[in-house]
C-alpha cells in the first residue's frame, strides 16, 4: 500500500493521526504515564523507571515531543520534560466526542 496523502483529511484528522502514531509504542505510553505520575523529570529518572536504555528512552521522548504530547525545557545540564495537557485534552476529547450523546437511543442491530 502507498504512502497515506494527507491534503485529503482535515488538519483535525492529520493532527489525530500525529498524537495515535506517537503513543503506539508501549513505552511511549509508559513513558506518558510516568510523567502524568510524577508530574516532570529528566531523561535519567525515565531510565530508572523503564526497562529501557537511555538512548532509546530518548528517541521515545524525542517522537513524544515531536508530536506535541510532550514538551521539554532545559534546567541546567538536563532537559526536564512533562506532558502537554492541552494535547492529552485534544486526545480526551476526540475519543469522548466519537460515540454520539445519543447512541443508548439508537438501533444498533449490528452490536
Amino acid at each position: 500500500m502507498g504512502a497515506t496523502n494527507t491534503e485529503h483529511y482535515s488538519e483535525a484528522q492529520n493532527q489525530m493521526a500525529r498524537l495515535a502514531k506517537a503513543i503506539g509504542h508501549p513505552a511511549r505510553i509508559a513513558i506518558i504515564e510516568h510523567l502524568l505520575k510524577v508530574g516532570k523529570c529528566i531523561c535519567n529518572d525515565i531510565v530508572e523507571e523503564l526497562p529501557l536504555a537511555q538512548p532509546t528512552i530518548s528517541q521515545h521522548l524525542k517522537e513524544l515531543k515531536n508530536a506535541g504530547l510532550i514538551k521539554g525545557n532545559i534546567e541546567g545540564n538536563a532537559i526536564c520534560y512533562c506532558v502537554d495537557e492541552a494535547a492529552i485534552d485534544t486526545l480526551k476529547t476526540y475519543f469522548e466526542n466519537l460515540i454520539p450523546k445519543n447512541r443508548d437511543n439508537q438501533n444498533n442491530a449490528c452490536c
